[in-house]
């Protein structure tokens, strides 16, 4: 948006940034919210930023921005609030009970897939056709296939370069369900003879819990854990096949991204799976590890790199065109 000539500025509640703003120009500010008690402070503080502020407009994003800039819009003119939700799963009955008495307070509401704007819907959180999906855009400049990742990656990893690379990149929460993929991983070595690996960037909450699965399932050799990285585009490039093991999703960007890097890809059939991958990629049923290994199996034989897989997600989700639709509902009427 600071590209197209728009002034921004980034109000956040919780964490530390890990990931900053690339553009200069855009101001970031905590808004303390962590729990119930710091909620009084927390609505005074970003009430009294808008009205110092007066953007004309205000985009909310997850749900406890979505509820909070809502209720502030009570007391605080906005000119017009968007409110984005990124999953087809943001809470339980309290917080779709949240999302639909105060849907009237938005003008306008959207999610980040087709499959997750239906399940708000038929959890009514919002009425029907009461909310549109703008798919999350990736920046194809940062994303692309480079042809000397894989022996750079493996000459890291101590890796013989005749190694298969399985890639899995996320946080260790429970709903990326890295136990699926590890009994999918399990039943890939008892079932084959190809030398393979499986890395995994990112690190959270269940780290712990994932390490002592490596350990019951044998899987030490096998699985190698990377923690948190910035190379994830080079990551990509190396691998032979990149897999998603979700439970739930809104819309997996690291599969745009993924194919962006030319991955062959393989999915369970979360939301917005089938609408990134479009036959560009593998799906398969949820919590089903043996289905998933048959997946990666096949797709480790693959020798050709996804090159139409890129050009598809290019003219689909690159940042350009979905900054363009952005533009245009912020504008509307």
């Amino acid at each position: 948006m600071v590209q197209k000539g728009h002034q921004v500025r980034i109000v956040y509640f919780v964490g530390e940034v890990l990931t900053g703003p690339t553009c200069e120009g855009i101001e970031l500010m905590k808004v303390s919210l962590t729990n119930i008690i710091s909620l009084p402070a927390a609505y005074i503080l970003l009430s009294k930023t808008i009205k110092s502020y007066q953007p004309d407009v205000v985009h909310s994003h997850m749900v406890h921005a979505n509820i909070l800039t809502r209720l502030v819009k009570i007391v605080t003119p906005i000119n017009r609030l968007i409110s984005t939700a990124h999953s087809s799963n943001e809470g339980g009955a309290l917080r779709m009970l949240a999302y639909r008495l105060t849907n009237r307070l938005a003008d306008v509401s959207t999610n980040v897939s087709n499959t997750a704007v239906a399940s708000f819907e038929s959890r009514y959180a919002v009425p029907k056709k009461g909310m549109k999906a703008i798919y999350n855009g990736v920046n194809f400049d940062d994303f692309s296939y480079s042809t000397q990742a894989k022996i750079a990656i493996k000459d890291e990893l101590g890796l013989d370069q005749n190694c298969k690379v399985i890639l899995a990149v996320g946080r260790f929460n429970k709903a990326k369900n890295y136990l699926n993929l590890l009994r999918s991983i399990r039943f890939l070595k008892n079932a084959n003879s190809i030398a393979f690996v499986l890395i995994i960037a990112g690190d959270g909450e269940l780290r712990s819990e994932i390490e002592r699965h490596i350990i019951e399932l044998e899987l030490d050799k096998e699985v190698i854990l990377l923690g948190r990285r910035s190379d994830i585009s080079t990551l990509m490039s190396a691998c032979d096949t990149f897999v998603l093991s979700s439970d739930y999703e809104g819309l997996p960007t690291v599969l745009i991204e993924a194919l962006a890097c030319q991955a062959n890809v393989v999915s369970t059939d979360v939301s917005g799976a089938r609408e990134i991958l479009d036959g560009y990629g593998s799906i398969v049923p949820i919590r089903k590890p043996e289905a998933l290994a048959k997946a990666i199996e096949a797709n480790l034989l693959i020798e050709q790199k996804n090159i139409l897989g890129r050009q598809y997600a290019k003219d689909k989700f690159d940042i350009k065109i979905i900054s363009d639709e952005w533009v245009e509902i912020y504008h509307e009427k």
